[in-house]
Formats: C-alpha cells, sequence, structure tokens
C-alpha cells in the first residue's frame, strides 16, 4: 500500500486527504460555501457578475408552491427541474417535449412520459430535503433545458455533456468533458456510468477517456471515438472558468459548464469540493500543475490573462 502511494505522489497524483488539507481547506473558507452550493445564488452571482447561465423560469421554495409549477411551466415545452442544494446530478428531472394529446403529460429525456402530478411530487420530495447535501429543507429551481452543441451528437447518450474546469488561485489547471451513457441514464456523472474524456488545456481537444475508472477510447454505448473532438470556443470557456475565482472567493473550485447550440457556453454550476476522476481521464495528475501554479501566480492577472498562461504552461504531453 506505501509503494503504491509512493508511486502516486512520484506520479503527480493528487489524493483526496492532501486535497481536503491542503487545498480545500487552505483555500476555500467555508462562509462562502453557499455561493456554489446553493444553485440559487451561484445563478445569481454569476449573473451579476455577467456572466450567462441557463434561465431561471421560476423557484419553489415551499409545499404551499408546488401547485405552481404547471404556471411556470405553461408556456414551455422542455425545462429542467432540480434542487438547488443537490449534487452529482441528484434529483434533476429533465424534460424535452409534451405530449400532443395530453398537455398535462409531459417526455423526459429518457423518452419516458410522465404526468405533471408526478413532477409536481418529484418537486414536493425536493422541497422536502431529499436531495439536498445537508438534508434540510431545499427549494427547486425549474429552468432553461440547454440543447447541446451538435459536436457532442456522435459520443453522447440522450443527455448534455458538460465541460468540468479545475480552477485553482484563479488559474484553469485542468478539464475534463463528461459524456451522458446509457449506464448513467442520460446523465453526465461519472460516479452513475458517464464517460469523462480528458481535454488539451491548449487546444480544447478531448484526450482518451475513463469510465468506471477504466481508460476507453470509444463510447460505451456506439463506439464512437472519444478523442479528437475540438470543444467550441475554448478560449472563452477557459476565461469564463478564471473569472469563476473573482465571483465565489474560492481558491480551488470545479467549473461546470454546458455548450448550447443557440446560446454558446453557459455556466451550470460550481463546487467547493471537486472530485479526483480528472486525473484519470487525462492520465496525469494535477499536483504538479497546482505547484506550477504557485510558483509563477502574480495577483494582478486578468482572467483573460489566467486562461492564457493555462494554454501556454498545460499543453498535453
Amino acid at each position: 500500500m506505501f509503494a503504491v502511494a509512493k508511486r502516486l505522489r512520484a506520479a503527480g497524483v493528487l489524493g483526496l486527504n492532501q486535497r481536503n488539507s491542503e487545498f480545500i481547506m487552505r483555500l476555500n473558507p467555508r462562509k462562502y460555501y453557499p455561493r456554489v452550493d446553493d444553485k440559487v445564488l451561484t445563478k445569481e452571482l454569476a449573473m451579476a457578475a455577467g456572466m450567462a447561465v441557463p434561465e431561471l423560469y421560476g423557484v419553489i421554495r415551499h409545499q404551499g408552491e408546488v401547485r405552481r409549477f404547471a404556471e411556470i411551466v405553461d408556456a414551455r415545452a422542455s425545462f429542467v427541474v432540480k434542487p438547488a442544494q443537490g449534487s452529482g446530478g441528484d434529483g434533476i428531472t429533465v424534460v424535452t417535449g409534451r405530449s400532443k394529446r395530453k398537455r398535462d403529460t409531459f417526455r423526459l429525456a429518457s423518452g419516458v412520459l410522465t404526468t405533471r402530478d408526478e413532477i409536481e411530487h418529484h418537486i414536493s420530495n425536493i422541497v422536502g430535503g431529499q436531495y439536498s447535501l445537508s438534508g434540510n429543507p431545499d427549494t427547486a429551481l425549474i429552468e432553461y433545458c440547454v440543447m447541446f452543441d451538435p459536436v457532442f451528437d456522435e459520443v453522447s447518450y440522450q443527455g448534455v455533456p458538460d465541460i468540468r474546469v479545475i480552477v485553482y488561485r484563479g488559474y484553469p489547471s485542468m478539464a475534463m468533458v463528461r459524456l451522458p451513457t446509457r449506464a448513467s441514464d442520460g446523465k453526465a456523472n461519472l460516479h452513475q456510468g458517464a464517460v469523462g474524456a480528458g481535454v488539451d488545456m491548449s487546444t480544447g481537444q478531448t484526450l482518451t477517456g475513463v469510465h468506471h475508472n477504466d481508460h476507453v477510447d470509444e463510447h460505451p454505448d456506439n463506439g464512437a471515438l472519444i478523442a479528437g473532438l475540438e470543444i467550441p470556443q475554448w478560449d472563452f470557456i477557459l476565461e469564463s472558468a478564471a473569472r469563476c475565482y473573482e465571483v465565489t472567493g474560492l481558491g480551488y473550485l470545479g467549473v461546470d459548464m454546458v455548450i448550447d447550440r443557440d446560446l454558446g457556453p453557459l455556466i451550470l454550476e460550481m463546487n467547493a469540493r471537486p472530485g479526483l476522476n480528472i486525473q484519470i481521464a487525462n492520465s496525469t495528475g494535477i499536483l504538479s500543475r497546482l505547484r506550477r501554479i504557485d510558483a509563477i501566480f502574480a495577483a494582478h492577472e486578468t482572467p483573460a490573462e489566467r486562461a492564457a498562461v493555462a494554454k501556454r504552461e498545460f499543453r498535453a504531453a
């Protein structure tokens, strides 16, 4: 065991304990956690900073407001329902359309039909705290349903791929694309079976992927090659991720973005405790990159300058 740990350290792999003690506890003041743990607040902060986010259609904070759901989505064919304080994609319901014959019947991203009563029951569970990080009463958000960019058509099953960028002291340090699969039920969640594909920070091109901690070259559902995709508007994505340092006040965070086919890159959410599988997806440890940022850190640099540093410093081998 000690030999394995030594090899991982030598390879620059960041472990959970070191991540928590040296980076999260040191650089992420707990008073700022609500800025990323509460998706309503995250959205408000991002909008105040002039950053693009999925449009918020409505918020349901109490059981007595659940019946407002029909009013909120009355003019909407598609939308997303999610808990404000959820994590890992739990509690998120994606509606992609309505039944042509029954207006109160909705089609989910999986293709399954569901009723208004069933969605309202789900919202009631969200408000009751079933999916919240603390287990306390929560808030349900109803927002715009992202239509993903066609660049991901062949490497995504039903759901919307997202891009996770780890930002350290304001500098993007590592990134991956999370690709939904049949096993993940169309969700971009690695723990539920999505594929994580590393990204060359210099070019925005995808590298090989990871699926259930195993390296893969192809999407498990259709055999499409994962490597070589060029992520649109990569410079804008890196700069947006870098700006989240000022928005949140957190020195070590994960920024999740999606690329809408019509609206372009949108900030989806942020995370004060981003996972470490991104290292497997990139086939390299992140620790050496964090040390490099410490060595070249310049407090006066703008988000655009920090994004340019990331492109220069962290080119894939």
